[in-house]
């Protein structure tokens, strides 16, 4: 059994997480996705997930297997949505650059990783999260639902090619 754990990222991953963003960003053109292909998430962003202390990577026997931004700020691009939040006065987390390196596919490592991100935005006190994705990044829809996030409607991204994207809320208030 493999030690496998999620941690804060730290500036000495960086080489790491562009490693696992590139792969992903392979694999969502070879779905013929346009997500992540006019350039980003580029490594001056994700330097800034790391400084915020937004950044999270998942570590399988001491090496970087995925990497997540876990965002507990309101997302600008949040704002304005085609459909309803179903909660807009209470804080939320933001899952956002997700990915799991091409080394480590086909061992549901992504569970693993969304089930430590969702514990952790409940470790800090917060009962709302959200997600976005391309229209036809199945494989994140596919996750997205199967964690109890419901479909809530369409936002907009800054993204050159195609900036809409389907937009998935979890309550953890029961």
């Amino acid at each position: 059994m493999a030690l496998i754990y999620m941690r804060k990222a730290e500036a000495s991953d960086i080489d790491a997480i562009m490693e696992v963003i590139d792969e992903a960003k392979a694999l969502l053109k070879a779905d013929g996705s346009t997500q992540w292909q006019d350039g980003h998430p580029d490594r001056d962003l994700l330097l800034d997930d790391i400084a915020k202390g937004f950044a999270r990577v998942l570590i399988v026997d001491g090496d970087v297997a995925g990497t997540a931004t876990l965002m507990t700020t309101d997302d600008p691009n949040y704002s304005k949505i085609e459909g309803a939040w179903q909660d807009v006065t209470d804080q939320y987390a933001t899952i956002h650059r997700i990915a799991i390196s091409a080394k480590y596919r086909g061992m549901k490592l992504s569970k693993f990783f969304f089930s430590n991100l969702i514990s952790d935005t409940y470790a800090q006190g917060i009962r709302h999260m959200r997600i976005d994705t391309h229209k036809l990044n199945k494989r994140m829809q596919h996750l997205a639902q199967e964690f109890g996030f419901e479909y809530t409607g369409i936002i907009y991204v800054p993204d050159a090619i195609d900036g809409k994207r389907l937009a998935y809320e979890l309550s953890m208030v029961k």
